[in-house]
């Protein structure tokens, strides 16, 4: 199957587009949700990955394997044409997308867990709060023991030390 140049120009064209696509669909994902340095890192490797097949698959079928020029130019002006006229538009839609539908998500997660919140703190206050009164009232006294204790042990001392005071 033999294409003439202009129609492999318009396909590699449609290529270069297709790889802004993609490239601005890892942009979405950047600005959507928060990645560390690695995942960025990860990220990139794989954008390169997709496009390194995406280029080889489309040399190789429709340009028989064949490197000219007019694959550099298609592939450049496609996106060059993506990046200017659309890029923006579908960064934009995508992430109000993306934050709406995290927005849900969240409401959703919040009805479904606020009985479960509530009933949490119904068994904290009917288990929890009795348990933790005690350990606090157990603390307080071991507390007054061992002050009233060792305040025995300083009157024991001043006793012995001077034995006039001794009844």
């Amino acid at each position: 199957m033999t294409l003439n140049q202009a129609h492999l120009f318009y396909i590699f064209l449609l290529t270069g587009i297709l790889i802004g696509l993609i490239f601005d669909v890892f942009r979405i994902l950047r600005k959507s949700f928060k990645t560390s340095d690695f995942i960025t890192y990860v990220q990139d490797i794989l954008f390169w990955i997709i496009t390194s097949i995406i280029l080889l698959y489309t040399i190789f079928k429709f340009n028989n394997g064949e490197i000219r020029s007019y694959v550099f130019l298609g592939i450049g002006t496609g996106l060059l044409i993506y990046l200017t006229l659309f890029s923006k538009v579908f960064i934009k839609i995508n992430v109000k997308i993306i934050e709406t539908t995290k927005k849900i998500i969240k409401t959703i997660f919040k009805i479904i867990f606020y009985p479960i919140k509530k009933v949490l703190g119904i068994i904290r206050r009917i288990i929890f709060k009795p348990i933790s009164f005690v350990f606090i009232n157990i603390r307080k006294n071991t507390t007054d023991i061992l002050k009233n204790i060792s305040k025995i042990k300083i009157k024991n001392k001043f006793l012995h030390k001077n034995p006039k005071n001794t009844r």
